[in-house]
Formats: structure tokens, C-alpha cells, sequence
């Protein structure tokens, strides 16, 4: 079976017998191999000392004060952050129930790309199994922000930091170690080049075709379903719909702040304009294989999905919806 999203660091974690991704040292020293947390030439003792001792033992119990007495501020910063962060993830038999109590009580001062980098290995796991290379781009969207552009009739969504030159460093160190360019062209996913994503998923530098009716939607359907499988133990089907007409919306999730803002809107029949519906980019219906786990108050009703692009063209998915927002009754997590 073909590899996919190295860079994540799936191949460093173990699997419990539910399957669930276990933090192992490996995985923990890729977060010490970061530039911000690389002590520099200029560094004090006591951040050298710190980060030798966790390189030896990534578990290492770190007290405030050990970070407190850190010279550079910035880097006293960064300590913290990680160190709260590597906590956490102790605290939680795998990194999925780690990220499910994430979704539910919100980030707290974790930074966004140490939670990006989470759904990332976890989304990894939960598609080890998928062989459609449509699938993994299109859950991409799911952990990196896509720019959208009005092509020749199709929506096209990029990869916004590959398209915007802002990568200036690696993604993540195994990305340096892996030797893979930080510029690429982009080339839009179609039958002729699809299976070139296997060896070219670490780059981020494939296109996808987002227009209602293809294929694009259609593979985030899946990608979303893998997701719900997944972090919740529930089977649902998830179908993208071609257009938001006679559309009973008695339970919706919106899939970004945007489309949330644009659901409440409809549930609340406001007159909604042309220029931010236009901003629609995709509806799914959710049904579940199993209707007794929905909520009574909307058994038998199918769920909405929306997924929004903001007023300069961007989507930025918020994948802790799925795992929150659904009408079920025992939200619980794969742990």
C-alpha cells in the first residue's frame, strides 16, 4: 500500500487496540527538532540544559520555574507552550481522545499549529485504509487553509501558504530531513495525474477542483466520514449536494466560521444577498446508518453541512465541528 503525509509522524506513534495513535519519545523529540525551540548559538545555560535533558528523556517533568529561568523571553514563551502542550497529550491514552476534549472544551492558549499538526497525524490514521489519492487532497482543507479562485468556470482550491511563497521554512522538521522542496508548482488533480499524490503529498502542491457536480466534493464527503468514523465510533453518509434550494435545515454544522455565520442566517430565514451566498462552496447531507443514535427532537431528519470560502477568497476548516456538532446522543470519542 502506498505511504502518505510523512511529515505527520504517524509512522513514530503506536496504535492501541482500538485503534487510537499512542505518543511515543519518537514523537515527542520531532517537537523539540523545531526552529523555535532549537536553542541558538546565544542561548542560555539553563535553555541548552533543558533541552538536552528533554532530548534524553522527552517526559521529563518540567516545572514553571525550570522555564521561568530561561534568559530570552520569546523562548520562555515557547516553552511553555510546548510544555502545557506535551502535558496534555500525557494525559490522554491517545492522541484522539486528547483531540476530542480539545473539540469540546476549546484550545486554551495551545497555538493553532501545534493543534493543525494534530488533526493532521490523526486524519493520517484515520485514512490509512482509503486508495483515492481525491480523498487525501481533498482532506488536506481539513488542517491547511486553501485559497480559492474562479477558473475557467471551476472553483479551484490551493494550498494557500504553497500558492503564497510563506513557507520559508519546513512544515515540520521530518519535512527538512525528507528533503523536500519548499517551492513547488501546482498542478490541479485530474485523471492524468492523480496517482503522482502518493509521491508528492508531503509537498502540498496539488490543486482541487471544488466545483458543485465534481469529483473534489464528492472526495471530502468521504475524507469527512472517515473523520466521524473515526474520532466517534459512528457510521454516517455523507452526500454533496449540488445546490442549497428546498432545504430543511433542522440540524446544520457549519464546517467553518463562515458557514456557520451563513447557516444561523438561514435558520433565522434572514434575507442573505447574492455575494455571500455566492460564498457557498459546498452543502453535504448527512444521514447515519444507524438513526437511534440521533437525538429525538431530530430523529429521522438528515444533517447539513456547509462549507464557506471568507470575502477574500479562503477556507479555513474547522474539523472539531464534526466532531462536536452532530445531534448524538453519547458524544464520546475513540480512546
Amino acid at each position: 500500500m502506498n505511504d502518505f503525509w510523512i511529515s505527520s509522524g504517524h509512522h513514530l506513534l503506536d496504535r492501541d487496540q482500538g485503534g487510537g495513535l499512542s505518543v511515543t519519545d519518537e514523537f515527542l523529540k520531532l517537537y523539540l527538532a523545531r526552529p523555535e525551540l532549537l536553542p541558538p548559538p546565544g542561548a542560555c545555560a539553563v535553555e541548552r540544559t533543558l533541552h538536552a535533558a528533554l532530548l534524553a528523556d522527552p517526559r521529563l517533568p518540567v516545572a514553571k520555574s525550570d522555564i521561568a529561568a530561561i534568559a530570552d523571553p520569546d523562548a520562555r514563551e515557547n516553552w511553555q507552550f510546548l510544555i502545557d502542550f506535551r502535558d496534555f497529550l500525557l494525559r490522554h491514552k491517545t492522541l484522539e481522545a486528547a483531540y476530542a476534549e480539545l473539540a469540546r472544551n476549546g484550545i486554551g492558549n495551545i497555538p493553532p499549529l501545534f493543534i493543525n499538526q494534530l488533526v493532521h497525524v490523526i486524519l493520517r490514521n484515520a485514512l490509512d485504509s482509503v486508495t483515492d489519492p481525491r480523498v487525501l487532497r481533498a482532506a488536506e482543507m481539513f488542517f491547511r487553509t486553501q485559497r480559492v479562485t474562479l477558473h475557467d468556470g471551476s472553483l479551484i482550491a490551493a494550498d494557500e501558504e504553497t500558492i503564497g511563497g510563506v513557507n520559508t521554512a519546513p512544515v515540520t522538521p521530518l519535512v527538512s530531513m525528507l528533503g523536500i522542496p519548499q517551492e513547488a508548482e501546482i498542478d490541479v488533480m485530474n485523471d492524468a495525474n492523480v496517482d503522482s499524490y502518493w509521491e508528492r503529498s508531503d509537498q502540498f502542491d496539488t490543486a482541487l477542483d471544488l466545483t458543485a457536480g465534481r469529483e473534489g466534493l464528492d472526495a471530502l464527503a468521504t475524507a469527512m466520514q472517515c473523520w466521524i468514523a473515526h474520532l466517534l465510533g459512528i457510521d454516517v453518509t455523507i452526500e454533496a449536494l449540488a445546490q442549497l434550494q428546498d432545504v430543511n435545515l433542522a440540524w446544520y454544522v457549519g464546517l467553518d466560521a463562515d458557514a456557520t455565520k451563513i447557516g444561523d442566517m438561514l435558520w433565522h430565514g434572514e434575507d442573505i444577498d447574492e455575494a455571500t451566498m455566492a460564498r457557498v462552496v459546498g452543502l453535504f447531507r448527512l444521514t447515519f446508518r444507524d438513526p437511534s443514535v440521533m437525538l429525538d427532537k431530530v430523529s429521522g431528519e438528515p444533517v447539513y453541512l456547509i462549507l464557506a470560502m471568507t470575502p477574500d477568497k479562503t477556507i479555513r476548516m474547522k474539523p472539531q465541528n464534526l466532531a462536536t456538532g452532530l445531534p448524538i446522543r453519547h458524544l464520546e470519542a475513540v480512546s
